[in-house]
């Protein structure tokens, strides 16, 4: 039997399995591990500033250790202060509403069904629709620097994130003066821990910026300080209160310092505090409302830190390409484990990421909840679901929302929004508002929260979001007159095709498979009996549509191999076996022949973060591990991985985190395998030259 034969065998074994890991005896020497990938900077490159975060709240520094040259990283990756909590809408003079936005279309249902949209022409639908997506934005902080330096004063640069401690170390001269500091983030506060150490006693600035609400930059505009106003509400020997207020938001920093320092107010919104010891720390905490208790104090901050991080790297799973001899083994590696260190401190809050993290705003800060999957899976494979349960309650504090959104539009069930903001607010988009592949994404991840720690109260606590998804979705299936199930009036995750005139993308149909099927086991687990209209959706939806042997992007895209609009965008075709598991809707020769052709001929130049690891995925169950490598180390612009380990994409994103994400979802893939597979390491080649050895984490379905 060969070993794609295999593969497909394993596939189709409906059984949960043991699976085969490549574990050797000796313990995976974790310390080493990532120290080997600590990333290490000796100059000022504006792709390379570090962050310190807890997944609530990140601070991003530069070469000092602090945010002293904002502005000069600005257009690289930028210097931001961001939490979860954290945003501000401009004023609405015109009181303008969210359901002024919304548009009737037609899909064949024998209804109107009102989206939230974008127009073109001019009147209140086009400034509410403006409005709303603006609104609210998600705010920079503040950054806190040295004071009135300049990049060329700065030399003898030794800067090293230590990400087994959470620590940065910082070591320069300033004109010759040798400056010494040290960066945390605590582990359970939205505070900034510095010590610093210099026999010139350079000056610290907290410099506060009222928000751009632009689409994509720092957030930074620190040309508007008659907009917004910093107060010093109060103040002691050793700390003072900030209040900042912009517009009807405000928020408070709580500055605690040791050593003698002086705090005053520089500029309206410029605070500076200047020290008189060569040695001393600041504590800034960031909160939106007027704290009650001090900050910790940076032994604290340290000793916490330190003992978060080793616990995050202790328990977790991690990958080891030490003994692998393909050259390109240590980058593969250098990415995961940055990747994971990333995805912990951007991606693990309260609620869903943006795309961008916390480091700086994407549209506008807001989160896109097709993307959650891709943030977010993989912390259940990696044995930190605990990460995953921080963010899926925002779910049930947004089921009102999305029950709205399906009974306008004549839906049973819970459709969720595509981009949004805490309140779950759906932003008006000319796309986002018809995409459905976030909808399955809720059952995915509640499902590998399960597998992970499969238990009654986590059955329990999700089950209504399970089974409220699960009831939109079968609804919003047609039954055609031929008796098969279809899916209509969608973008899907392709987005080059038109809402009006596509049917049945096979991601999407193969999600549907798949995720009314899991909500089936959910009604299982709680005794409850299965849904007859669910299995039979199950059992006759349309398969997928292919024309001379390969799938094609929607069945009404037969033109998907000519037009260069569609090879030029995301190849979601192979996202239906690679993030999902073979299903009765797919047939292997024909995806074989969609691989092929899409491996050898894809406009690989328009794709982005995400699609690599879609390949990969897609190559890992079909048995093509070579391919699979290849593609997550394709040498393209948008797979490219920064010193700091972001996924730059272009000049606007230049931190893609989904990327960073499906980078480690198809390393678990390709590591522990799935459901069945009794192949070792399914995802990496038998030739001896790919030694990968991993511990603690979970196969996929």
């Amino acid at each position: 039997m060969t070993f794609r034969t295999l593969l497909y065998a394993a596939a189709l074994t409906l059984p949960l399995q043991a699976f085969v890991s490549c574990q050797n005896a000796s313990a995976i020497d974790r310390p080493a591990l990532v120290e080997r990938n600590n990333p290490h900077v000796t100059t000022i490159d504006t792709m390379a500033s570090l962050s310190v975060g807890n997944g609530e709240f990140a601070v991003t520094v530069d070469v000092t250790g602090l945010q002293t040259f904002p502005e000069l990283y600005s257009k690289g990756v930028p210097l931001g202060t961001q939490s979860q909590w954290g945003w501000h809408s401009f004023s609405n003079p015109e009181n303008l509403k969210p359901e002024e936005a919304l548009k009737d279309y037609d899909f064949g249902r024998g209804r109107k069904e009102p989206y939230a949209v974008q127009f073109n022409e001019a009147g209140r639908p086009h400034d509410a629709a403006n409005w709303y997506r603006v609104n609210p934005h998600r705010l920079h902080l503040g950054a806190i620097g040295f004071a009135n330096l300049q990049p060329e004063q700065i030399s003898d640069i030794d800067q090293t994130l230590d990400m087994w401690k959470g620590e940065i170390r910082s070591d320069f001269k300033v004109d010759g003066t040798q400056v010494s500091v040290r960066t945390y983030v605590h582990p359970e506060q939205d505070m900034l821990a510095a010590s610093i150490k210099s026999e010139k006693h350079f000056p610290l600035s907290i410099r506060l910026p009222y928000p751009t609400g632009g689409h994509c930059d720092d957030a930074c505009d620190w040309n508007k300080d008659s907009l917004h106003i910093t107060d010093i509400v109060e103040q002691a020997p050793d700390h003072a209160l900030l209040r900042h207020t912009l517009d009807s938001t405000t928020y408070y920093i709580n500055v605690a310092w040791t050593g003698d320092a002086k705090i005053e107010k520089a500029a309206r919104n410029t605070i500076t505090l200047t020290p008189a010891s060569d040695e001393w720390t600041i504590t800034a905490s960031f909160s939106p409302e007027k704290p009650e208790k001090d900050n910790a104090t940076l032994a604290e901050t340290h000793d916490a830190s330190a003992a978060y991080w080793k616990d995050y790297w202790t328990k977790g799973g991690v990958v080891d390409f030490s003994n692998c001899t393909d050259p390109r083994a240590a980058e593969l590696e250098r990415r995961v484990v940055l990747s994971q260190y990333l995805l912990a401190i951007q991606c693990a809050g309260t609620t869903p990421p943006q795309e961008t993290g916390l480091t700086y705003n994407s549209w506008f800060g807001k989160f896109h909840m097709e993307m959650i999957w891709w943030h977010q899976a993989q912390f259940a494979l990696y044995g930190h679901e605990d990460l995953l349960n921080r963010t899926l309650p925002w779910y049930e504090s947004s089921a009102h929302v999305a029950r709205d959104i399906a009974e306008r539009q004549g839906f049973k069930g819970l459709r969720w929004m595509k981009m949004t903001d805490p309140s779950g607010l759906e932003a008006p988009s000319k796309v986002g508002s018809f995409l459905i592949w976030q909808q399955p994404h809720l059952i995915y991840l509640a499902e590998l929260a399960y597998r992970a720690q499969p238990d009654s109260a986590l059955t329990n606590r999700y089950y209504d979001l399970v089974q409220g998804t699960a009831e939109f979705m079968a609804d919003f299936a047609d039954r055609d007159s031929t008796g098969r199930y279809t899916l209509k009036g969608i973008i899907p995750a392709q987005e080059t095709l038109r809402a009006s005139e596509t049917v049945n993308p096979p991601f999407e149909l193969s999600y549907w498979h798949f995720a009314l099927n899991t909500a089936q086991k959910w009604r299982e687990r709680k005794g409850e009996p299965r849904v007859a209209e669910w299995d039979e959706i199950i059992a006759n939806l349309s398969p997928l549509a292919a024309k001379d042997s390969l799938y094609l992007a929607a069945e009404t895209a037969p033109e998907t191999y000519s037009d260069i609009r569609l090879t030029s965008d995301h190849m979601a075709v192979l996202a239906a076996v690679g993030i999902l598991p073979h299903s009765t809707l797919v047939k292997s020769d024909i995806m074989n022949n969609t691989f092929d052709w899409v491996y050898d001929n894809w406009n690989w130049d328009k794709t982005w973060g995400w699609d690599y690891p879609t390949t990969a995925m897609n190559a890992t169950r079909l048995g093509y591990p070579e391919k699979a490598v290849n593609a997550l180390l394709m040498d393209k612009r948008t797979n490219t991985y920064l010193p700091n380990g972001h996924n730059f994409q272009d000049n606007r994103l230049r931190c893609y985190l989904p990327g960073n994400g499906g980078l480690l979802t198809a390393v678990a893939l390709m590591c522990a395998g799935w459901d069945g597979c009794e192949v070792e390491n399914p995802g990496f080649p038998k030739d001896g030259t790919w030694d990968v050895r991993w511990e603690g984490i979970k196969p996929l379905p």
